[in-house]
C-alpha cells in the first residue's frame, strides 16, 4: 500500500486533485481511498488530504501519520513542521516549488524529491488568479515522478470534473506539470 498525504491551502484544489488521482488509479485497476481533512474556513486555510493506493482492497480508514509520499501544493508550506511530520526515511516529496529538488531539505533523508513550479504553470494556462489552480499541474508532476498512474490516465478524471474548454485547459496543465517536473533521486 502507498500512503500519500497532500498539503495545500484552501482553493488550490488539494481535495479535488486527490480525487482525480484516486479515480485515475481506479481506472488502472487499483484500489484507492481518499480522506480530506479541513476546518470550516476552507478558502486560504490549511487543507490535508490522505490518499491510499493499493493493488488490493484497502481496509484501513485512519489518517496517514507516516506517509510514503507527501505532496506540497503551496511553497510556503514546506517550512511547516506538520507537513514534514512522520515522513518516512527514504520517502518521496513532490513540491510546488521553483527550487532545484537536490536543494530541498525537509529534515528527512528522502529517496526522491520532485519540484515543479505549478504556480507559474497555472498562470500560463489559466491566467493570474488570487489563488492559483495548482492541482492539475501537480497531478502531471506526480505521474512522472512516481509512476503511481500514467499521465494519460489522468485525462478522463480531469474531464469528468471539468467539461469543455476548462477540461481541456486542465489537461494541458497536467501535461505541462508532467513535462516540467524536475526529479532528484538519492544515490543508493
Amino acid at each position: 500500500m502507498i500512503e500519500i498525504r497532500f498539503h495545500g491551502m484552501g482553493g488550490q484544489g488539494a481535495v479535488l486533485g486527490a480525487l482525480m488521482l484516486a479515480e485515475a488509479a481506479f481506472n488502472e485497476g487499483k484500489y484507492a481511498q481518499k480522506i480530506p481533512v479541513y476546518g470550516g474556513a476552507r478558502r486560504g486555510g490549511d487543507v490535508t488530504v490522505f490518499l491510499r493506493l493499493d493493488d488490493k482492497p484497502i481496509r484501513r480508514t485512519c489518517g496517514i501519520y507516516e506517509p510514503d509520499c507527501i505532496i506540497v501544493m503551496d511553497p510556503a508550506l514546506k517550512k511547516q513542521d506538520f507537513v514534514r511530520a512522520g515522513l518516512k526515511q527514504g520517502g518521496l516529496a513532490i513540491l510546488n516549488d521553483e527550487e532545484q529538488p537536490s536543494k530541498i531539505d525537509l529534515g528527512v533523508n528522502l529517496g526522491k524529491v520532485a519540484c515543479v513550479d505549478a504556480t507559474s504553470l497555472s498562470t500560463e494556462v489559466f491566467g493570474q488568479r488570487a489563488i492559483p489552480i495548482v492541482n492539475t499541474p501537480m497531478l502531471g508532476a506526480i505521474a512522472k515522478a512516481t509512476g503511481f498512474v500514467k499521465v494519460e490516465s489522468l485525462y478522463d478524471p480531469i474531464k469528468h470534473q471539468f467539461t469543455g474548454r476548462i477540461g481541456d485547459l486542465n489537461v494541458k496543465a497536467a501535461q505541462l506539470g508532467y513535462e516540467h517536473v524536475k526529479v532528484w533521486e538519492a544515490k543508493s
